[in-house]
């Protein structure tokens, strides 16, 4: 591998306008592609295994014009003043709902017990994903419909739009935290690499490598379910690793540069060396995100197909675009002083640097710094013990949209059990219309529901359908107790609906968050073994690597629901921790986490195979490794935190995990515990059995040799400094 990235960077930096035309060749085929054969991302909540999923099935078979196939919505109109409403205003508004396309039916309104409130159900016979309806459309023709009734307006009256399809509008994407983590990221990187044509180059990198990845996320629509928030997941992580792969490579081109090396030359070296480590790195993401379909839900896999899109995408483009941009900037990127050959405006004094000397100073306590930092990320991870997880809920949305307005309207009217009502299928041809109203009345009787409406028979008589509403609202924490009784108490009978099945989705990731877990570590651990040719470095990695995702977890909980960061990040209340997040943000995490540990081991195994300094070698890794991964770091930061300023609930909660593991990683585990542990390991860093050592592939991430100079195969040129780790 190491001569063909050597000669792919080489013919990269010589020939760059042909990188640059293969990727417009690239680009333009995946524009066209993806216009005339796209698809459109849609939620696929269809649980195989999940008790709600039985009800939904029953209800298209019996209901087949209902709904359930398509989307529905929801007009709330109240009188700000306490006033009736008026049923002029209503049939007015319901004729004008009834008016928009793909809409079969608009229900009579369902008055509060003062009758200042009226609710008003819009049946639609496509799905939310309709070109139609998609991005916001659906819901700009609901708006006009309102407008259009002057007798809502001559009567003072205030409508909000709720259901399904309103809240799907609701949840698009802003951009505003994203560009600002960007700006934010363009002038770090312009601070530690000295040049604006260096720092920029990285970020170009990232966006090309997106922009194709995003037609690939289309071409992935047309052929699977693709959830509506997976390409926006993909757009994170793709920014976050697209910027760092560039920046390492950028990085090791200027020291190739510094180093008196020709520039094409230069190009090759770096993506001989750097560039591997690149490759196994992505790969090793892509790893953990292959371990998300084993959640067992279609919008798992979505979120890992379409992210791992993204990562290949750009780390193709960090590969080819760098060298190629590289070549053609020449000795450009470096800062202007240096391409001068002019002295530093300040001349400092001659010593080693930061990282050289912390690491250096934790080598010196290993065990007291282990023990600090194992304390300190241990105490960020306690409040996971008492996380609690929903779905989603519409009660989390920002209070001034009008989906947020419609769901408080309801709860302060019809009571907080209104948005979570529990829909209740019973086999009518099994049990009877005498079972029916026995079910009825069971349920009438069950702690914790307080109403229950009459029973909706089906055209064929099979089924008949109640709406039993609950005391509670739809996330709080007595709501799984409670279907699991109402559940256990009666016979022929499923229990569906939204709040049903976002409870079961929760008992499901919570049973399915440890194959996940145990796939993705076991994985990633082979992989650095066959890399590193160690056990305990894979081991060490895996350990800390979760204490780390386990502390950001801690600030999650802390932060959204303890409610410690509300005023902070924006919200008016603490609220469960979304059920997405545990699984998706380990995986991603756990990819990324091991990014700095190939960054970071490949150097010190490169030095340790040179030297056979078992202690110095590590000191001299996180040296010459601490400026890229903290810069690096820093820049994932800004643009994860970005990502936290949306208004996705799930979006939100993941950039701001990622953030502070992310942070946690680059400093508190690759600047203390890593050091900290090699140390106290010493040479077992490297111990392999014999065994273990024939049966493993051999994979080098890194090597800063010239292997390219003279023919040699790549095993007959390992350092014989490697000799004390077979020994070993």
């Amino acid at each position: 591998m190491t001569r063909f990235l050597h000669l792919l960077g080489r013919s990269a930096a010589a020939h760059p306008w042909r990188t640059f035309a293969a990727w417009l060749l690239v680009a333009v085929v995946a524009v066209t592609t993806a216009g005339a054969f796209g698809g459109t991302p849609q939620d696929n909540f269809n649980i195989d295994g999940a008790p709600a999923q039985a009800g939904v099935e029953q209800l298209r078979e019996s209901f087949p014009a209902s709904g359930v196939a398509g989307s529905s919505a929801q007009a709330v109109v109240h009188h700000p003043g306490g006033d009736e409403v008026t049923e002029a205003a209503l049939a007015d508004l319901s004729s004008s709902l009834a008016g928009i396309d793909h809409v079969t039916s608009v229900s009579p309104p369902r008055f509060s017990d003062d009758r200042d409130t009226a609710v008003l159900s819009v049946v639609l016979d496509v799905p939310v994903t309709h070109p139609d309806l998609f991005a916001g459309a659906g819901l700009a023709s609901l708006e006009e419909a309102v407008a259009d009734v002057a007798a809502v307006d001559d009567a003072g009256l205030q409508v909000e739009l709720g259901g399904e399809l309103a809240n799907t509008a609701a949840a698009e994407i802003q951009g505003t935290g994203e560009l600002i983590g960007v700006v934010v990221a363009l002038v770090l990187m312009t601070l530690v690499l000295g040049t604006i044509v260096a720092a920029g180059l990285p970020l170009l990198v990232a966006i090309v490598g997106l922009a194709v990845s995003a037609m690939g996320v289309t071409l992935l629509a047309a052929v699977t379910d693709v959830s509506t928030t997976a390409p926006t997941v993909a757009i994170m992580v793709g920014l976050g690793v697209g910027i760092d792969y560039a920046l390492l490579l950028v990085t090791r081109h200027q020291e190739f540069l510094r180093a008196g090396v020709p520039v094409v030359e230069a190009a090759g070296r770096t993506t001989a060396t750097a560039g591997r480590s690149v490759v196994f790195a992505s790969a090793i993401v892509l790893v953990s995100l292959m371990g998300l379909p084993l959640a067992g839900l279609p919008i798992y896999s979505s979120f890992g197909f379409a992210t791992g899109i993204a990562v290949v995408s750009v780390a193709s483009a960090a590969l080819t675009l760098v060298p190629a941009a590289s070549g053609l900037l020449g000795r450009r990127m470096l800062p202007r002083r240096e391409r001068l050959g002019l002295p530093p405006r300040r001349e400092r004094p001659a010593r080693e640097p930061l990282t050289a000397r912390w690491a250096a100073t934790v080598a010196r306590r290993p065990v007291a710094w282990t023990l600090l930092a194992v304390t300190l990320l241990v105490a960020l991870a306690a409040p996971t013990l008492a996380m609690r997880t929903w779905p989603r809920d519409v009660a989390n949305n920002p209070a001034e949209s009008t989906t947020r307005q419609a769901y408080d309207i309801i709860a302060a009217e019809f009571g907080a059990g209104a948005n979570a009502p529990l829909t209740v299928v019973v086999d009518r041809e099994a049990v009877g219309d005498a079972g029916v109203e026995g079910v009825a009345a069971q349920l009438r009787d069950t702690d914790g529901i307080v109403a229950v409406g009459a029973p909706v028979v089906s055209p064929g008589g099979e089924v008949a359908v109640l709406e039993a509403q609950p005391a509670y609202a739809p996330s709080d924490e007595r709501v799984p107790e409670l279907l699991e009784r109402v559940r256990a108490g009666l016979d022929d009978v499923e229990v569906t609906g939204n709040t049903a099945l976002m409870s079961d989705i929760s008992v499901l990731l919570s049973e399915r968050m440890w194959l996940v877990v145990g796939f993705v570590v076991l994985v990633s651990m082979l992989l650095l073994a066959a890399m590193f040719r160690s056990v305990l470095v894979p081991l060490k990695a895996a350990a800390l690597n979760m204490l780390s995702i386990g502390a950001a977890y801690g600030v999650v909980v802390a932060m959204f629901q303890w409610g410690w960061g509300t005023d902070l990040l924006g919200l008016d209340h603490a609220m469960p921790v979304s059920s997405w997040l545990p699984i998706l943000m380990f995986a991603i995490l756990f990819g990324l986490s091991m990014d700095y540990e190939v960054f970071l081991l490949s150097r010190i195994r490169e030095d340790w195979l040179a030297t056979g300094d078992a202690a110095g070698s590590v000191v001299r890794g996180v040296a010459g490794t601490g400026r890229v991964i903290s810069t690096a770091a820093a820049v994932m930061v800004a643009v994860f935190l970005g990502f936290a300023t949306e208004i996705d609930l799930v979006v939100r909660q993941l950039g701001l995990g990622m953030a502070v593991a992310v942070l946690l990683d680059a400093t508190v585990v690759r600047l203390v515990l890593v050091p900290s542990t090699m140390t106290m390991m010493g040479r077992w860093n490297w111990w392999l059995p014999a065994w273990l050592d024939r049966l493993l592939p051999t994979i080098e991430a890194e090597v800063a040799t010239d292997p390219w100079a003279d023919g040699e195969d790549e095993d007959q040129r390992r350092p014989a400094a490697a000799a004390p780790t077979a020994r070993a």
